[in-house]
């Protein structure tokens, strides 16, 4: 039977959730474009890793509202999936690039000695904020 999420389950599934996660970003003409993009989460927020320049943080800096979905399962029985939809940010200084890469270490486990101690040229990186959460579970 389907039911959703709780606000635990839900945080503990986007963030120990191995992966990728889809962004999906309105583009000029209107339309959704998503693509699968790494990520992490902090402090209630989603991270996205990215070049800068991208149609992405075009469309965003266009229209901020994005949504970001990830699933798991195979079938009805088991099927799992959380979606966020809420306002994204671009960080692209190279201050906040090397903030946002140094938590991306930290998040996959990487030992503080061996964090990043500068940003990489281009990078840049998503921050999403939710706004409205949705989730569902087939496999309760």
């Amino acid at each position: 039977m389907k039911r959703a999420l709780t606000d635990e389950e839900f945080d503990r599934f986007f963030k120990h959730h191995s992966g990728w996660v889809v962004l999906s970003t309105i583009d000029e003409s209107g339309f959704p474009h998503s693509i699968p993009i790494g990520y992490f989460y902090h402090d209630g927020s989603v991270y996205c890793g990215t070049r800068d320049n991208t149609k992405k943080i075009r469309n965003i800096e266009n229209n901020a509202k994005v949504s970001l979905l990830i699933e798991s399962g195979s079938t009805m029985q088991d099927i799992k999936g959380a979606m966020i939809q809420g306002n994204a940010k671009v960080h692209r200084s190279e201050e906040d690039v090397l903030r946002c890469s140094r938590l991306a270490a930290s998040a996959r486990g990487v030992a503080e000695k061996d964090w990043p101690t500068k940003a990489n040229p281009g990078a840049a990186y998503i921050e999403v904020t939710a706004i409205k959460r949705v989730s569902w579970d087939y496999g309760s």
